[in-house]
């Protein structure tokens, strides 16, 4: 069923400038709101997501991660990269081997915040 053009407005423009100042005071600032779009965009790929599953409960080297996934490293490491830009993955080092970990615990609670939204029924 289509909804009218109207149906997401108000019937008649009547402004309650008290709510409006509280919503200025919690208005996030445009950097802020970039920041956060960002995020999110670079959280919008089906792989990405993916791999942050993986990494919440392992750190794991890329060629793991790749064997894992069913994905050449090339593209897992294309992917890596991006979230690293991000900062929704880190990584280190060891010889020949880079091992990669989510970033920090925000990284670990928006994405159990966002699992469980998807889950629940």
């Amino acid at each position: 069923m289509a909804r009218s053009p109207s149906s997401d407005r108000c019937a008649e423009t009547i402004i309650d400038e008290d709510k409006v100042r509280q919503a200025e005071q919690v208005l996030l600032d445009g950097l802020a709101a970039t920041r956060l779009a960002d995020t999110f965009s670079a959280l919008a790929d089906p792989t990405r997501v993916r791999i942050i599953s993986i990494l919440l409960y392992t750190e794991l080297c890329v060629c793991d991660l790749a064997a894992t996934l069913g994905m050449t490293q090339s593209a897992v490491s294309h992917q890596l990269r991006l979230m690293r830009d991000m900062r929704l993955v880190k990584s280190h080092k060891e010889g020949r081997m880079v091992y990669y970990a989510l970033d920090d615990e925000h990284i670990r609670d928006l994405f159990l915040r966002g699992r469980e939204h998807v889950e629940h029924k």
